[in-house]
């Protein structure tokens, strides 16, 4: 399955979703293989199949440092964090799930869903999340 950007985020880009304020969390979540992305999906209470394991919290863990750089010349605005790790987990995942994070599943707006191509795992060490060096996601 392909990365995708959730309806919800591009309905949301009015500033209810402010990627770069300090003072909204910013999750990624881990899903199975078994998770089927659909951009209709608009909030966390539409994800199934999220991991468990060792070292994991249900809910995912927040991208910090987030920022949004706009490239004039290109039309484009980039997207970016702070890598995610879970230490010493014993995890097995096929994506992540990116939302804001307002406490409550059914409030909790999807932002975009990253596919890693084939299952990532760890066992009793550190599952790291490494965004692309040009940022989590782009937008033309």
């Amino acid at each position: 399955m392909a990365n995708l950007i959730y309806d919800t985020f591009k309905g949301n880009m009015n500033g209810s979703i402010d990627w770069d304020d300090s003072g909204i969390t910013v999750k990624a979540m881990l899903v199975t293989s078994s998770y089927v992305p659909d951009a209709a999906h608009d909030f966390v209470d539409d994800i199934t199949d999220e991991v468990s394991g060792t070292g994991y919290t249900a809910g995912g863990a927040a991208i910090t440092n987030r920022t949004v750089t706009i490239d004039s010349a290109n039309s484009i605005a980039k997207y970016d964090g702070d890598d995610v790790t879970w230490t010493s987990s014993t995890i097995t995942a096929r994506g992540c799930v990116i939302y804001k994070d307002t406490g409550t599943a059914s409030t909790s707006p999807l932002v975009g869903y990253i596919d890693f191509g084939a299952d990532k795992s760890s066992s009793d060490g550190d599952f790291v999340i490494q965004w692309n060096a040009d940022g989590i996601f782009s937008i033309a």
